[in-house]
């Protein structure tokens, strides 16, 4: 059995996520639907301390790229379509049929727990709803349910139409062809789409569905477990995706490996045959220094980033600010085969400051005048992004190792 040491291991997964290459090239247009084809999709998340975490994912490997590049693509050309794969994401167009399995589980699944966890009504303004998009056009969750009591606005308290815009939305009468800051636009399928996107006749059935998400996910993975598998596009369960490896290796499409881990230990999991011919074991990655998004493809499974890179991580949006253990909105950093660091900065615009608050280096790292000097650069090319001008680093910012603080 092929065996990858974690320096191996590493290199493959970097180089499935266009980690390993030197951040540059294209980053709108053509140029950057095809890295998202390569990675996906790419996670939504609203939150700008820095940038959104789709529009760091995206410049960590392309740093041309800006966010009005996105929305063209998305809102102007139809190249992508917005749905949930672990939680709400753009995907390449192309992807849409593949979603008709996830369209049909969630519009039952989201039935059922819906109309537990959200107020009551919500079914009842289905066709209210639809009939007033075909006549006023695309509509936001306030253009909606005109009259209803409103909650705190949390997603655990929306008003009835807003649950049903969400419903008819997961479930595929709708689609979400933009947003208004971060406000969702609604908008009839039948009027987005071609029809043939639109024609569940011709859609993928759910063997055909199961066999795309798995051989997808494992070309964007490398390597993987059936749970990671299952968990990558998130429309399968870990049992349709262990029976589909035991078809395959049967079949010997697939082989079982052994990888590494940063402690030494060895897991099982699965890969295309031939692995070990490929050329990413032995081309060692660009050595710039990058910040990446907490939610970055390659981090975003925690347990995974921890065996891999020996990276402990959680985000701590939701952690009481004295609970913390190093803050708010903290960022991994990214050099060569490395998490060499994670950093808590924010960027103040109204006074047209990136702000460093606080980094720790990762493990046995050490931060010399090097990666110091690689650090600035990155910040120079991220203070862009952010739309401010300077950097500054607040007193007692470097705060040594994060194994002191775990």
């Amino acid at each position: 059995m092929l065996r990858l040491d974690n320096t191996q291991a590493r290199r493959i997964f970097l180089d499935r996520h266009r980690l390993s290459e030197v951040p540059q090239g294209g980053a709108s247009g053509d140029d950057l639907l095809a890295l998202i084809d390569s990675l996906g999709f790419v996670q939504l998340d609203s939150i700008n301390t820095v940038a959104r975490a789709h529009d760091l994912i995206l410049f960590s490997r392309r740093p041309r790229y800006r966010p009005a590049a996105l929305k063209v693509l998305y809102e102007k050309q139809r190249a992508l379509f917005e749905h949930w794969t672990h939680d709400a994401a753009v995907i390449p167009m192309a992807f849409y049929p593949q979603w008709h399995l996830r369209r049909q589980r969630d519009a039952k699944r989201l039935r059922g727990h819906w109309k537990k966890d959200r107020r009551a009504g919500f079914e009842a303004q289905f066709q209210i709803i639809l009939d007033q998009i075909k006549t006023e056009g695309p509509v936001c969750s306030g253009d909606v349910g005109k009259g209803e009591t409103r909650g705190s606005g949390g997603w655990w308290d929306w008003h009835p139409s807003k649950t049903a815009l969400e419903y008819l939305w997961r479930s595929g009468a709708l689609c979400v062809v933009g947003r208004d800051g971060f406000k969702k636009r609604y908008d009839l399928t039948e009027r987005v789409l071609e029809q043939h996107l639109c024609d569940d006749v011709h859609a993928p059935d759910e063997v055909e569905t199961i066999e795309w998400c798995c051989a997808q996910a494992l070309a964007r993975l490398g390597f993987a477990t059936h749970g990671e598998l299952a968990a990558f596009w998130a429309h399968i369960t870990p049992v349709e995706a262990r029976q589909w490896c035991a078809s395959e290796l049967a079949a010997g499409r697939l082989e079982q490996v052994e990888i590494t881990g940063a402690d030494g230990s060895v897991k099982q999991a699965f890969a295309r045959p031939g692995l070990e011919e490929d050329a990413a074991l032995d081309a060692a990655p660009t050595n710039r220094l990058r910040i990446l998004s907490p939610f970055d493809p390659a981090l975003r499974d925690r347990k995974r980033a921890e065996r891999l890179f020996g990276f402990n991580y959680r985000i701590e949006v939701f952690v009481p600010e004295p609970k913390r253990t190093f803050g708010y909105y903290v960022f991994p950093i990214l050099q060569g085969d490395q998490i060499v660091g994670r950093i808590d900065m924010k960027a103040f615009r109204d006074q047209n400051v990136l702000r460093v608050k606080a980094l720790w280096s990762e493990g046995a790292v050490r931060w010399g005048k090097a990666r110091q000097a690689a650090l600035e650069a990155e910040l120079e090319r991220v203070k862009r992004l952010a739309g401010v001008e300077q950097v500054v680093f607040d007193d007692g910012w470097m705060r040594g190792s994060a194994l002191h603080h775990l």
